[in-house]
C-alpha cells in the first residue's frame, strides 16, 4: 500500500503555511551563512562561497536574492534584528555569566555585524538615501540595547557608569575600520583593550 506524502493529507490552507514556513527556514539558512561568510571574508566574498557554507547550489541563492546589494541588505537586517533581540539577561545568568560578561558577548557579535554595515555603502552606491535610512534605523534600535548592557555592568559594579552607548558604538566602529586598511590589524584585540578600559578594578 502507497503511504501518501503529507502534503497529500493536509488542506490547502496548511500546505501553503508549511511551504511558507519552510521558505523562511531556508533563507534564514542562506542569511546565517552569508554573515559568516562575510565575517571571514568581506562582503565581496564569492557567492560560491557563500553557497559552499550554506549548502545549497547558486542558483538557489540568486532565486532569493537576485543582486549582490539585496543578499547585503537582507543579511544587514538579519544580523540587526539578532542583536536587537538577543541580549540576553543582561543582570548575568546562572551558568556564571556576569553583565560584564554579557556586554564583551554582544559587542563581539557586534563587531561581526559591523563588517556587513560597512559594506553597505557600497553595496548601495546608488541609493543613497536607503543607505542612510537603514543606518539610522542601525543606530535607533542598538543605542538602547547597548545601553541596558552598560547599565547593568555599571549597576554591577563591574564597569564605569559614565559611559554612553552611543559614544561607545562610534568607538567600536571606528575601530574596526582599521580592517579595510591594514591587513594584519586585530580589531577584536583593539575592542578588547577598550572594554578593558570600561572595567572597574576587582
Amino acid at each position: 500500500m502507497t503511504t501518501p506524502d503529507t502534503a497529500d493529507t493536509l488542506p490547502p490552507a496548511a500546505v501553503g503555511r508549511r511551504q511558507r514556513s519552510d521558505a523562511r527556514r531556508n533563507q534564514q539558512t542562506l542569511l546565517d551563512a552569508a554573515a559568516v561568510v562575510f565575517v571571514r571574508a568581506g562582503v565581496d566574498a564569492p557567492v560560491r562561497d557563500i553557497a559552499a557554507e550554506a549548502g545549497v547550489g547558486l542558483g538557489t541563492i540568486y532565486r532569493h536574492f537576485p543582486t549582490r546589494a539585496d543578499l547585503v541588505v537582507a543579511v544587514f537586517r538579519h544580523q540587526l534584528d539578532a542583536l536587537a533581540a538577543a541580549t540576553g539577561d543582561p543582570a548575568g545568568d546562572p551558568a556564571g555569566e556576569t553583565p560584564y560578561d554579557a556586554l564583551r558577548s554582544w559587542v563581539a557579535r557586534f563587531a561581526d555585524f559591523l563588517v556587513t554595515k560597512h559594506g553597505l555603502a557600497e553595496a548601495l552606491q546608488s541609493d543613497r538615501a536607503g543607505f542612510e535610512s537603514l543606518h539610522a534605523e542601525f543606530v535607533t534600535r542598538l543605542v538602547p540595547v547597548l545601553d541596558r548592557l552598560l547599565t547593568a555592568s555599571a549597576a554591577a559594579g563591574q564597569t564605569r557608569a559614565d559611559i554612553q552607548a552611543l559614544d561607545l558604538m562610534l568607538g567600536i566602529g571606528n575601530l574596526c575600520i582599521g580592517v579595510e586598511t591594514y591587513p594584519d590589524y586585530q580589531a577584536r584585540r583593539m575592542i578588547d583593550l577598550l572594554l578593558a578600559g570600561l572595567a572597574q578594578p576587582g
